[in-house]
């Protein structure tokens, strides 16, 4: 990830972090938490009696606390979070909220605020990725396009399915995006994988485990009667109705096929070169849509 993230915006965050008073490694010694993230080990110490930057900072931290300022890892050359790459600089606001750093629900809620009010203006975000015994994971990446369409679609598949397995799933999806457009595509086809057999399970009739996607969907659609024999000719717009629930299984094909060739599904040689994010947001936009579609037609039925 380039540096997209301007100065300006990691000093305000910084400011903010300031002047709001927390304290930037939480509940965690300075060390520990900067280990999580660096590797103090192998960086360069200030400190001549010192071989690397662990025993610089445990000298001037911990043994003699007052020798640096409270907030120095926001100036400290060595770890540059003014000027280093995006992703280095949002996997330290992320290791800030997270649950092992900081416990206070409140606290997390403020400095998200704070990250996500400042990182608005360089199109980057925090958001939740998955939870670790119910407390959320964040995961700092540029912001979606189209974003808002995609978060409904979301919530609706969430709402219908109430089942925290596909919630992390489409948080994963959505931040894979940008930064790991392969996983997106292998989970966009999953998402419809997992509809389908619970539409399934929850009309209590067993599915083959060894259909692939296609017949899969194609035994959904018989299921919930979306097939272009379903449409009686005498219904309005009949012709209409029968080339979109036609064009059901070329989706889904599509996507099999793109996640066959580009998705996390299977491993690649040396010299593959995957898709681009808008390649992604295509399967996952035509992904979501689908599987909403036929979560709301299953509930309207049932």
């Amino acid at each position: 990830m380039a540096n997209k993230i301007s100065e300006i915006t990691r000093r305000n965050i910084f400011d903010f972090i300031q002047v709001e008073g927390f304290w930037w490694s939480g509940r965690l010694e300075e060390i520990d938490f900067l280990s999580r993230i660096f590797n103090l080990e192998e960086m360069e110490s200030y400190d001549s009696r010192f071989e690397n930057a662990a025993g610089d900072i445990w000298q001037h931290r911990l043994n003699n606390p007052n020798d640096w300022e409270d907030n120095w890892i926001f100036h400290d050359e060595r770890f540059n979070l003014m000027r280093c790459d995006d992703s280095k600089f949002l996997n330290f606001l992320c290791e800030m909220v997270h649950p092992i750093v900081r416990a206070d629900k409140s606290e997390v809620n403020k400095l998200l605020q704070i990250f996500n009010d400042n990182l608005r203006s360089d199109n980057f975000e925090i958001v939740e990725k998955t939870k670790i015994s119910c407390r959320p994971i964040f995961v700092g990446r540029m912001k979606i396009t189209g974003k808002e369409s995609l978060v409904k679609r979301t919530e609706n598949i969430r709402e219908i399915l109430n089942a925290e397995y596909v919630t992390q799933q489409i948080n994963l999806m959505e931040t894979s995006i940008e930064n790991s457009p392969h996983i997106a595509i292998g989970l966009a086809k999953e998402l419809i994988e997992t509809c389908c057999k619970s539409i399934f399970q929850d009309r209590k009739i067993k599915y083959e485990k060894s259909w692939d996607l296609p017949k899969l969907m194609k035994e959904t659609t018989k299921l919930l009667k979306l097939t272009p024999d379903d449409i009686s000719d005498e219904v309005k717009a009949a012709k209409s109705i029968k080339q979109i629930l036609g064009s059901l299984s070329s989706v889904v094909q599509g996507i099999g096929e793109i996640r066959n060739e580009y998705g996390s599904g299977h491993g690649k040689d040396g010299d593959f070169k995957g898709l681009q994010p808008r390649h992604a947001k295509l399967a996952v936009g035509a992904g979501s849509t689908l599987a909403i579609y036929l979560l709301e037609t299953h509930k309207l039925r049932k």
